[in-house]
């Protein structure tokens, strides 16, 4: 998250961050090989390897996970299985890419942590010529993809209830999904007038809690009389390729998380490394998303819808039982989601012009109230969960977490650490794109479904 206003230049954010910048020489940071920005943080409560591990296990799992046998309807068992491994070493990889160079510009700037947006201004203006234009810009785009993306998440929460909680009462009323949302809206809007996390702290445990049990409980459905597999196809075409994309990659990718996480360790020099904690933790990952998605089109196919929880028996007091643990589950989380949208559009954007007010609190409530009606509208304008997934994974998470890591590894290493031949370039060059490619097409093919589902 970002912390500072993009109209500060990045002196100024660094010295906010606790350290200033070092001396230039001739246009170049002087960097001070003794200098370990992992020495320097203070965090009043770090974290250990294993609670760092949990909470990454933890921030993973959530509606995606719930989705991904939807999403190997749209790709094959075998070929989704094989590009959900894929997809979640180059999200592994891109993540690693992520931390390091943030780890060379706090080494290079002498500073302890550099947020994401910071991070990628001050990579920009070390970078090639052709870049550092667009190094002004550079906190706004990353910041706004990142509400984008939160708002995405929250507008994927709101419709996961709302749908959850029609399949429970219509049997006794039958009403639109859009009434649904309607009804949640007021409280929504309480949950995200808390201010203080601390008091949503016991809350998200009682979630991860629930979610766990909740998934194991739906394995005893999905796992009970599976049809052969021959009845499900290897691979469909390609054409519906992009939609599994967008949601896988919205299912692993957890690029604020991660950042966070690895700036509140006690060892964060253990985050990284062959059997660090990023890797074992995306591993775990991997496999509890490669096998769910498996399973449940094994066993569901065609009829995947956008959350497996939908597909499960209607009448079924145990299958009931799941529906309001998650239903309970994401409507707390919606809390936490929505915070960070709040953080960065109030205390980056808007907290300077109204410090002095005498309204300054009322202002910050209009805030959370808008943020919240914005996710409202848009869940009822598109109730339609699995492509809301699809869209939002492959809109912000190509750039996020696939493409601007590439194009800061560029700039950090510019202009003659780019390896023999330079080979880091290309390498990050073929990311880049691959990240474009992922944006437009999984964008596109989101937007046309979605479209054609009001036809």
């Amino acid at each position: 998250m970002s912390t500072g206003s993009p109209k500060k230049d990045v002196n100024l954010d660094m010295q906010l961050l606790g350290k200033p910048s070092s001396p230039s020489r001739n246009g170049d940071m002087i960097v001070d090989d003794n200098y370990d920005p992992h020495l320097h943080r203070n965090r009043p409560h770090p974290t250990t390897n294993f609670e760092t591990l949990v909470h990454l296990l933890k921030g993973s799992l959530g509606t995606g996970i719930l989705a991904m046998p939807q999403a190997f309807y749209n790709a094959g068992y075998l070929s989704g299985f094989i590009n959900t491994i894929l997809i979640g070493i180059l999200c592994t990889y891109c993540l690693h890419v992520l931390v390091q160079a943030q780890y060379m510009l706090c080494k290079r700037h002498r500073v302890p942590i550099l947020t994401y947006p910071i991070s990628m201004k001050m990579a920009l203006e070390e970078g090639p010529a052709c870049l550092r234009r667009f190094s002004g810009y550079a906190i706004v785009i990353v910041d706004g993809f990142m509400i984008v993306y939160q708002l995405g998440i929250c507008c994927v929460y709101i419709v996961f209830v709302a749908t959850n909680i029609k399949q429970l009462v219509d049997v006794y009323l039958n009403l639109d999904v859009k009434i649904h949302c309607m009804i949640l809206l007021v409280p929504l809007i309480g949950i995200n007038m808390i201010r203080n996390l601390k008091i949503l702290a016991p809350f998200s445990s009682l979630a991860n809690v629930i979610t766990f049990v909740g998934i194991g409980m739906i394995l005893y459905y999905v796992l009970d009389d599976l049809p052969p597999l021959s009845e499900r196809d290897a691979v469909v075409d390609v054409g519906r390729f992009p939609l599994f994309f967008g949601t896988t990659l919205f299912a692993l990718e957890a690029v604020g998380v991660i950042i966070a996480l690895e700036n509140n360790m006690a060892t964060p020099k253990s985050f990284g490394g062959a059997f660090g904690v990023l890797n074992v933790g995306m591993t775990v990952i991997i496999a509890l998303y490669a096998g769910m998605g498996f399973v449940g089109y094994w066993k569901y196919g065609a009829d995947a819808m956008g959350s497996i929880t939908l597909n499960l028996p209607e009448m079924d007091i145990l299958s009931r039982s799941i529906r309001v643990l998650f239903a309970v589950a994401i409507f707390i989380s919606y809390g936490l989601q929505c915070y960070v949208p709040v953080d960065i559009i109030w205390n980056v954007y808007l907290v300077q012009r109204y410090k002095d007010s005498n309204n300054k609190f009322v202002y910050e409530m209009l805030v959370r109230i808008v943020v919240v009606i914005v996710t409202f509208l848009l869940a009822v304008a598109i109730p339609r969960l699995g492509l809301f997934i699809s869209l939002f994974g492959a809109l912000c998470l190509s750039a996020l977490g696939i493409a601007f890591p590439a194009i800061m590894e560029i700039c950090v290493l510019w202009p003659d650490k780019l390896g023999p031949g330079k080979l880091i370039l290309w390498k990050d060059i073929i990311l880049i794109l691959f990240g474009i490619i992922g944006l437009v097409a999984g964008t596109y093919t989101s937007v046309r479904d979605i479209i054609i589902s009001f036809q």
